[in-house]
């Protein structure tokens, strides 16, 4: 396979700094931003490309498309919702942006994760992705295809659009308010620039706001004299209940803002519960899914259980070949692969309440970091809205779960190595 050659022996250097600093600065409002980057994140991009083959992007989309069909049905919906706060209950017809479905690269395919709302890096991803140059003739065909990153920025803009509609129809969108707490202290926080830029290339006006600006009086959400229309949230706190996030919360419990995406969506994708769910031949024939959906997501996505103290005994003596991850996390945060796992770490597993997934190792990618090469750890992120691939890109690292730590690693651009298959 062409890809997973390419991956495991080729130590190219396709990033060009110079032209992503060139792109990013084009625009006066984000003169400074890549030297922003360069200062305070230097291991934000690594320099490098990870590739896949169609085979393995077949395999990640009919994942995917699985998901979809079954978050339709109404039996799913209704567990799923069940085990969420109230407030996910909200459902005001957006299907939420950014949606983040992270894979593994196994030797049996592609292996799904968790799925994450707010899924950032999707904008840096596709910057970076147009900074890239050829390596190796092997990989040329990739670069071909590079220009149908040029449109994406419109479709991430579209897609804003078609979530202010499904909730508002045809009316005129006023602000929009890109929120996360402490917003320039976010590791993020040069993308949020991205996107305050990208909405007003396209006649939108944006603002980048911390929650404690934001105030909820007379029927409406404001920031400052502004009244907010849509609030495009990266928040980790899903459901709203920190009092920092009161405003927002009654803006959306009185649909007087379009929130995206909202604590339904978590709810229905995102709580890693569901994963038990999705995993469980059982679990799906109560729930009466289709035969062939049931295969393809059993295929796709590892064995994932309920930690619980009933069955403590028995997660405890298959633990190294576990994974465990609190149902509502984020960001690897409180994970803990088994075999590293004491005692007292496992104690305090069975007050929160986690799910035990088996453990898939992530891929290899090798890269040269300095005067020496190494193989780093590669996950796959789809950014997906409405069920569908917007971009790829590869997060890579080394140690136990994914960082931006890691000398020559973080976000890499992913792609599909044409002619090639598993």
């Amino acid at each position: 396979m062409i890809a997973k050659f390419l991956n495991a022996n080729c130590a190219c250097k396709t990033f060009d700094p110079e032209l992503l600093k060139t792109k990013l600065e084009s625009d006066e409002l984000l003169k400074g931003l890549y030297g922003q980057i360069l200062e305070g994140r230097p291991n934000l991009f690594s320099a490098t490309t990870v590739f896949i083959s169609p085979d393995q992007l077949e395999a990640m989309t009919s994942t995917i498309n699985a998901i979809e069909e079954t978050i339709r049905n109404p039996k799913y919906r209704n567990l799923a919702l069940s085990r969420s706060p109230s407030i996910s209950h909200i459902d005001l017809g957006p299907k939420g942006v950014f949606m983040g479905y992270d894979f593994h690269l196994s030797d049996d395919g592609p292996k799904l994760i968790e799925v994450n709302t707010n899924a950032g890096g999707a904008l840096l991803n596709l910057e970076l992705a147009k900074a890239q140059q050829e390596c190796c003739q092997e990989s040329n065909i990739f670069f071909k295809h590079r220009d149908e990153l040029l449109n994406l920025d419109k479709m991430f803009y579209e897609m804003f659009i078609r979530e202010w509609e499904l909730q508002r129809g045809n009316t005129k969108i006023g602000l929009i308010a890109i929120v996360d707490d402490n917003p320039k202290e976010q590791y993020l926080y040069p993308e949020f620039q991205l996107f305050e830029r990208l909405f007003s290339k396209f006649g939108t006006k944006a603002r980048i706001a911390d929650p404690k600006d934001l105030h909820f009086r007379d029927g409406n959400l404001w920031y400052g004299e502004d009244k907010v229309d849509m609030v495009y949230n990266r928040l980790t706190d899903f459901y709203l209940e920190d009092t920092a996030h009161a405003s927002i919360r009654s803006a959306h419990e009185q649909n007087s803002i379009v929130l995206t995406p909202s604590p339904h969506h978590h709810a229905i994708y995102a709580n890693k519960l569901n994963l038990v769910t999705l995993s469980s031949d059982s679990g799906m024939n109560d729930l009466l899914i289709a035969e062939k959906t049931k295969q393809t997501l059993l295929a796709g996505i590892p064995k994932t259980e309920d930690v619980s103290v009933g069955i403590s005994d028995d997660l405890w003596e298959r633990r190294r070949g576990l994974f465990f991850k609190p149902a509502s996390g984020y960001g690897s945060k409180a994970t803990y692969r088994g075999e590293k796992i004491t005692r007292k770490v496992w104690e305090e597993i069975l007050k929160g309440q986690y799910v035990a997934q088996a453990l898939i190792p992530p891929s290899k990618r090798l890269i040269q970091r300095d005067e020496e090469q190494t193989d780093l750890k590669v996950d796959i992120r789809a950014y997906v809205y409405d069920g569908k691939i917007q971009i790829l890109a590869a997060r890579l690292y080394s140690g136990q779960t994914t960082n931006f730590r890691t000398s020559g690693g973080g976000f890499a651009p992913v792609f599909v190595i044409e002619g090639d298959s598993l």
